[in-house]
């Protein structure tokens, strides 16, 4: 069945992207003065002939390392950026949240700003008007609404910007992992807005490092690697695909795993969380295939209640390969969400696990995981201990038949 092209809200074919690299200032001026056969630069290309559609109500993740194009991608959509060669074609009102610091003029007030970015997202002044106290209110700046935008924190500045795009009725959403700059309750707040999009059949388009929350909030998901298309489908295919890649490609230290978490997390440098691990213990440290594990988790709730609050425990390899990270969210466990210390166990009656170093890595999130409000990594560490018998990481029960 053939889809009419209006159907869809961005349509991007054989797009490119490519960079003259300069070694030198003054071979630039060389290249425009001189012959153009001699080249003076390097070229790099950001994006290379990048072709896919989105329907209108897709919610996309765009996944990929640093300098995989992404960021590059969203700029040309949103039209702040030129493509070297192809065509994208955008139906529908944008907002963006592209990089920290676009968008805004720092010497003027936050208010002055609202009233320019809302403009320039095609409001009238009359528009504006009738949702300027909502702008406001979302953001939570207070008396900073009248100050220029340059004495904002980072956090502040996002929960102005955000709040002016959201607010401006848009019918595509565009968004550079700028929000991982608020603090946590903050995050929880845009997330539930997004859902509340998402449900309105806009079409929202994001960056993220993280593939769990792309599997989470996503029905689609576009992978990019060194300025490639690498797939472009079902968010759990793609997602999947990209742990593999990943899993493959390197295998990070303790140390390593540790940071890469806590860049993810920047907002967990806060002190101002809804939630809190307060300590995790094992029933034993050291096991034997097929006994019985009990992680006891015990969190600390500082607001009146976190009501999309939910616990995760993932079990991690030496190798920091990931290997059973359920939560129970997922599992539709109901856990104490109100002001207060509380304990969960997480029960194996089973330890499948063949001999090896184990680590737990343990959380809590909010929104379907969406959200980290306090993560652990190698919280809890525990040893697997028996004579051979099998090989591999996992012991599965099985059965053995010999037939004459």
């Amino acid at each position: 069945m053939s889809c009419d092209s209006n159907d869809f809200a961005i349509e991007v074919s054989n797009l490119s992207k490519t960079y003259q690299l300069y070694s030198r200032p003054v071979d630039r001026l060389y290249q425009m003065l001189g012959s153009k056969k001699k080249k003076r630069y390097e070229e790099f290309s950001a994006l290379d002939n990048i072709s896919f559609q989105l329907s209108k109500g897709d919610c996309v993740g765009v996944l990929g390392h640093n300098g995989a194009g992404k960021s590059t991608l969203l700029q040309i959509i949103t039209g702040t950026l030129t493509p070297s060669s192809g065509v994208v074609k955008v139906r529908g009102r944008v907002a963006a949240l592209l990089e920290l610091g676009a968008g805004f003029n720092p010497e003027f007030t936050g208010k002055e700003n609202v009233y320019m970015n809302a403009a320039i997202l095609g409001l009238s002044t009359e528009e504006i008007d009738s949702k300027y106290d909502r702008i406001i209110e979302f953001a939570e700046i207070g008396d900073f609404i009248d100050r220029p935008v340059k004495s904002y924190s980072s956090g502040m500045y996002v929960r102005l910007a955000f709040s002016v795009a959201i607010h401006t009725d848009p019918e595509i959403l565009i968004i550079d992992e700028a929000l991982a700059v608020g603090d946590i309750r903050f995050q929880i707040k845009c997330i539930k807005y997004m859902e509340s999009l998402k449900s309105k059949g806009v079409t929202i388009l994001f960056v993220t490092h993280a593939p769990e929350q792309v599997q989470r909030f996503c029905n689609k998901a576009l992978w990019l690697d060194k300025g490639h298309l690498k797939s472009f489908d079902r968010a759990s295919s793609v997602c999947d695909s990209y742990r593999d890649f990943m899993s493959r490609s390197t295998t990070p230290t303790p140390e390593v795993v540790s940071e890469m978490v806590q860049e993810s997390n920047v907002s967990n440098v806060t002190p101002a969380k809804p939630a809190r691990i307060l300590s995790t213990s094992l029933n034993e440290n050291k096991f034997s295939p097929l006994d019985s594990l009990i992680l006891e988790i015990e969190y600390e709730v500082f607001d009146i209640s976190v009501p999309s609050l939910l616990v995760g425990a993932a079990i991690i390899s030496s190798s920091g390969e990931f290997l059973f990270g359920p939560n129970t969210y997922l599992e539709h466990i109901e856990i104490p969400t109100t002001r207060g210390i509380h304990k969960v166990l997480y029960k194996l009656p089973k330890l499948t696990l063949l001999p090896g170093e184990f680590w737990f890595d343990v959380g809590v999130f909010s929104d379907k995981g969406l959200v980290t409000i306090d993560y652990l990594p190698r919280v809890q560490g525990f040893k697997v201990e028996s004579e051979y018998k099998s090989e591999g990481v996992f012991y599965i029960e099985h059965e053995w038949e010999v037939k004459s």
